[in-house]
């Protein structure tokens, strides 16, 4: 079983990614609304991959990135961004910080599927 967070404020977003995601198979899904609310959940599950979006109310994704990959606790853990922003600014920032894939909304689900699959090695 693979544990996955979903960090993103939109719960329509949300519930779309967890059904994409839910076709892969062995894949238990947490959810947070806020950056916040995920640095609340990581010492709850042993996550094996964390998805971010930028924009967020309280703590955007850059900033949770940031703090995870800083901590030793959790800095193994990759991170996916799936976000709007689609500069290479941000892009390059969010590498930059740690992340380990760029995914820029609106998303295939195809696209998002094999980015996974490839971060788990399923």
């Amino acid at each position: 079983m693979k544990y996955i967070l979903i960090v993103e404020d939109s719960s329509t977003t949300r519930a779309m990614m967890r059904s994409i995601l839910e076709e892969l198979g062995e894949i238990e899904i947490v959810e947070a609304s806020t950056g916040f609310e995920a640095l609340r959940q990581l010492p709850a599950y042993k996550f094996d991959l964390i998805i971010t979006d930028i924009n967020m109310p309280d703590i955007n994704g850059l900033e949770l990135i940031n703090f995870v990959k800083k901590d030793p606790r959790y800095s193994h853990i990759p991170m996916l961004i799936v976000t709007t922003e689609k500069s290479e600014e941000d892009k390059k920032r969010g590498m930059t910080l740690g992340a380990d894939g760029y995914i820029t909304k609106p998303f295939q689900p195809e696209e998002l599927q094999k980015t996974i699959s490839s971060l788990l090695k399923l």
